[in-house]
């Protein structure tokens, strides 16, 4: 359960993370190729790695069924293209000198064939979407509040307006997520009792 609750927090505080150093690192009017673009970007990348765990504990607290499957792999496989998104720019910010020569790196990039789609526009997005699924599904089962699907869309919309409300996005989708703790240890303890139980012994035993 501590493992899971650390991800269910970590994943949206890396979110937080992102935006704040960026917002940091663009306050002097520059950002990027340089410390403050890999940090930004190494924490974003964090973050979506520790949303795989999240995702599949969510699921875990649904029954199983076809339509709860492809959600997971739709979901899946938004994150995994948005953690290449974040792992191209990584080496874009390596390889560049400039701000023009990394701006000239992505545009190679994204003139691979599919890349623009598969990348960056379309299958990212699958991630937001199915997590909002998610979260709707464990709110018809009364596992989420209503209000934390809201929020969570909240979260997700605010940076579309503008990246630099990441940091507000991030504390929404923390917000919204933090109410599945109580059944995911509920769920913990059901699976893993001895678990549960060896926990709660006195270190003295």
């Amino acid at each position: 359960m501590r493992r899971t609750a650390f991800f269910v927090i970590a994943g949206p505080a890396c979110i937080v993370g992102y935006g704040l150093v960026r917002l940091w690192a663009r306050s002097d009017g520059t950002y990027g190729p340089g410390f403050d673009w890999q940090a930004a970007h190494l924490v974003g990348l964090a973050g979506m790695v520790f949303f795989v765990p999240v995702v599949l504990a969510l699921a875990g607290l649904l029954r199983p069924s076809r339509w709860r499957t492809s959600v997971v792999a739709g979901t899946l496989v938004g994150l995994a293209a948005t953690m290449v998104q974040f792992g191209a720019d990584i080496v874009e910010g390596l390889l560049a000198a400039d701000r023009a020569e990394m701006s000239a790196l992505g545009a190679d990039f994204k003139d691979l064939p599919g890349v623009e789609v598969v990348v960056y526009d379309v299958v990212p997005q699958l991630f937001f979407l199915g997590l909002l699924v998610l979260a709707g599904m464990l709110a018809a089962r009364r596992l989420l509040p209503w209000w934390s699907v809201a929020l969570l869309l909240v979260g997700i919309l605010l940076p579309v307006v503008t990246l630099d409300l990441l940091p507000l996005g991030g504390l929404c989708m923390l917000v919204a997520l933090a109410p599945t703790l109580p059944a995911l240890r509920r769920d913990a303890a059901r699976t893993h009792p001895e678990t549960v139980i060896g926990s709660s012994l006195p270190e003295s035993l």
